[in-house]
């Protein structure tokens, strides 16, 4: 009898055992879902892994506001644990649809408060960009035409056809470029950002779904016929840093203008209905550390938010940031309230060539 209860009890543990083994390899592997332009080092991934034993399995989403949709229609069966690419620009329509599982990681006390655009903690701020118009020199030199200096000046019959954006309802750098128009241009008065974007249209704009096929269709450094691409104020450095053979100097300029630029944060959130909450919070932790944050400048080319973190020198040698004069900046609760008519009007005026 007493052998009995104790081959049981063994058995039961065991039992318990094989249970708890099992739950840990369910959670062992963490899906990570992204836009296109992420990219970090392969050994900083196998750092996390080493330090946790959690595999990391990355699905592209294609452009953020692409990656952001694909997230909403899956929200209840969700195809990742962790969303990275959402921003400060996207956060409203994230919200309205209840994606994110909040979250504060104890790192966030070595992030600058200006990055935090999310007080519930919704998301977690990993980087910043400054999305902004680049000039691609040579063409401009070979037509013997002088860059643009201004927004206003991409409307004029001198800049015909020479522009080309993304669309703001699919692509985060073309939303951002949406929003800082609104706020250099403004809402009323006899010239709105709706104006504006009527004579960008008149004046034969280009709009693209995404970023890729923007800078590397499009865009005449890489054989398109548009010499104006917006894309980030950090690319200059990044077709330096990619040269086949090295360069002198940056074959791409910035067009840098009374509010040209919109300051883009890059977060990342835990969605709601993962199976794999706390793993998720390791790798939003992570991402955050030291190791992770000096990895972001040379792989996808915007700025870290955590502070004293060293940025390597090609990347502070050709890569600007915009002053505050220069920089747009909407908050996120007007975005958050405003957006989806701003978006219909914008379609209604840029795509169905309606007048504002």
């Amino acid at each position: 009898m007493f052998l009995f209860q104790i081959k049981s009890r063994l058995l039961k543990i065991g039992f318990v055992i094989a249970l708890t083994l099992h739950s840990l390899s369910l959670a062992q592997t963490l899906t990570v879902l992204t836009h296109d332009s992420f990219a970090i080092s392969e050994e900083v991934i196998a750092e996390f892994s080493a330090q946790t034993g959690i595999k990391l399995e990355f699905i592209s989403g294609g452009d953020a506001g692409e990656t952001l949709n694909r997230a909403i229609l899956t929200k209840d069966n969700p195809l990742a644990d962790v969303l990275y690419g959402i921003d400060n620009s996207l956060i409203a329509r994230a919200k309205a649809a209840d994606i994110f599982e909040p979250y504060q990681s104890p790192d966030l006390s070595q992030v600058s408060s200006r990055y935090l655009f999310d007080e519930s903690f919704s998301v977690t701020p990993i980087d910043a960009g400054y999305v902004n118009f680049n000039l691609d020199k040579g063409y401009f030199a070979g037509h013997n035409l002088a860059r643009p200096n201004d927004l206003q000046d991409l409307t004029k019959t001198d800049y015909q056809a020479l522009t080309v954006v993304e669309n703001p309802a699919t692509s985060s750098p073309g939303l951002a470029f949406m929003l800082a128009t609104i706020d250099r241009f403004g809402l009323t008065g006899d010239y709105t950002w709706l104006n504006y974007w009527a004579d960008l249209r008149d004046n034969k704009l280009m709009v693209v779904s995404g970023w890729n096929d923007a800078y590397y269709s499009a865009f005449s450094l890489y054989g398109g016929d548009r010499p104006i691409v917006l894309s980030y104020a950090s690319s200059p450095a990044a077709e330096v840093m990619f040269a086949k053979t090295p360069l002198q100097d940056a074959p791409s300029a910035n067009l840098f203008c009374t509010k040209c630029a919109f300051e883009q944060i890059e977060a990342a959130g835990v969605l709601k209905n993962s199976k794999h909450q706390t793993e998720a919070k390791a790798f939003i932790d992570f991402m955050l550390s030291e190791r992770f944050q000096a990895d972001i400048a040379a792989n996808m080319f915007v700025y870290p938010v955590r502070e004293g973190i060293i940025l390597p020198e090609a990347f502070t040698a050709y890569s600007q940031i915009p002053s505050d004069a220069e920089t747009a900046r909407l908050e996120p609760l007007e975005i958050e309230a405003n957006l989806k008519s701003w978006l219909l009007d914008w379609t209604r005026v840029v795509e169905q060539g309606q007048n504002p």
